[in-house]
């Protein structure tokens, strides 16, 4: 469970949601969903007889949100200017009962006069990216995805085939192309999938209101990483980890994604510990090199950008819109920062002590 909640809430989240946003081309000599892209004619709705009128449902609150201000004040590094960087936790694919979110986050928006993601806005919409991922994930020995899996595994991909022919079909693949695929790939597959059937959508996710709000605003936006980067990370696991994160990913799909529920609702209730526990600790433990290259030693790349925003002349503010993990535990953003001499505060109008 471990390795693919890292992966789905941190690392390649915002990649794997410009996946689930786009089909990914298959190459000529792939065999090609006849009905993949077809344009379904909608279906004639039922005539049904007059029902009396029923209240709409309650408005459920929004999200309580992962959110800390760092405020210029590291001793010995040359801040106090006045600039202000807030550190936003994403969920990269959320349902519309999502919106609207809390004051305080659309407040820190307005607030900041730019905004950082794991990846720019510009490229992880653009088209190319998916292809670059299929194109990274194609096994080049001539062999067959089932040659490498152990025969359990392949047990579960083929009833997986089976139960979700629809879901697969809709990212414009099949079960004879994902064949030619790397395990890493065929694992996202699975995962996106669960996600789409759990009302999860990439084009609600945080990182994509808020580029689109960027836009709408005219605030200029950057990434922290490349698209490159963030698949050479996925294509660089090996193969043992490979094979763990399709086969959680398939074990997760036989019992009801319910991995991918609680993921999603700690990060509404903006429960910071149970998505500590369900996604860092255990990994630490069983695989710590992959642990430190996903959090770790990205972390670190990124708190010099933060920094910068910190130390810049004037008090233009940023906001910071990442996975959530990223912010989380001791080697997270926020305990970095704090460690540099920042103040940092969690801005959580719903929570009883906010840190």
């Amino acid at each position: 469970m471990q390795l693919r909640a890292l992966l789905l809430a941190s690392c390649t989240a915002a990649l794997v949601a410009a996946f689930a946003h786009a089909s990914v081309p298959l190459p000529a000599s792939a065999p090609q969903p006849a009905q993949a892209h077809a344009q379904r004619a909608p279906a004639a709705a039922p005539t049904a007889a007059p029902r009396a009128a029923v209240a709409p449902a309650p408005q459920a609150p929004p999200p309580v949100p992962l959110l800390w201000k760092v405020s210029g004040g590291a001793e010995g590094a040359g801040a106090g200017t006045g600039a202000d960087v807030y550190l936003l936790g994403s969920f990269h694919l959320l349902k519309p009962t999502d919106y609207p979110l809390a004051a305080e986050v659309d407040a820190a928006f307005a607030d900041a006069e730019s905004l950082l993601f794991e990846m720019a806005p510009e490229e992880l919409e653009s088209p190319a990216l998916a292809l670059q991922m299929g194109q990274a994930a194609l096994r080049v020995d001539g062999t067959r995805l089932d040659s490498q899996l152990p025969a359990d595994t392949a047990r579960k991909l083929q009833a997986w085939f089976a139960a979700n022919a629809d879901g697969l079909q809709a990212t414009g693949l099949t079960p004879q192309a994902l064949q030619m695929f790397e395990p890493w790939f065929v694992g996202l597959t699975v995962s996106i999938v669960a996600m789409t059937r759990a009302g999860l959508d990439p084009a609600l996710g945080l990182d994509r209101h808020f580029a689109d709000a960027a836009r709408r605003a005219g605030k200029p936006t950057a990434g922290f990483e490349t698209g490159a980067q963030q698949i050479a990370f996925l294509d660089g696991m090996d193969a043992a980890e490979q094979l763990q994160l399709l086969d959680e990913a398939l074990g997760e799909s036989e019992q009801g994604d319910r991995e991918l529920q609680q993921l999603h609702a700690a990060w509404r209730a903006g429960d910071a510990a149970t998505l500590w526990d369900g996604m860092a600790t255990e990994m630490q433990r069983d695989y710590p090199d992959l642990y430190r290259h996903v959090n770790v030693e990205r972390n670190d790349a990124w708190l010099p950008r933060i920094e910068q925003r910190l130390q810049a002349p004037g008090d233009d503010d940023t906001l910071v819109v990442v996975g959530a993990l990223h912010l989380l535990g001791a080697d997270g953003l926020v305990e970095k920062l704090r460690a540099r001499g920042y103040r940092v505060e969690r801005i959580c109008a719903a929570c009883e002590t906010p840190h």
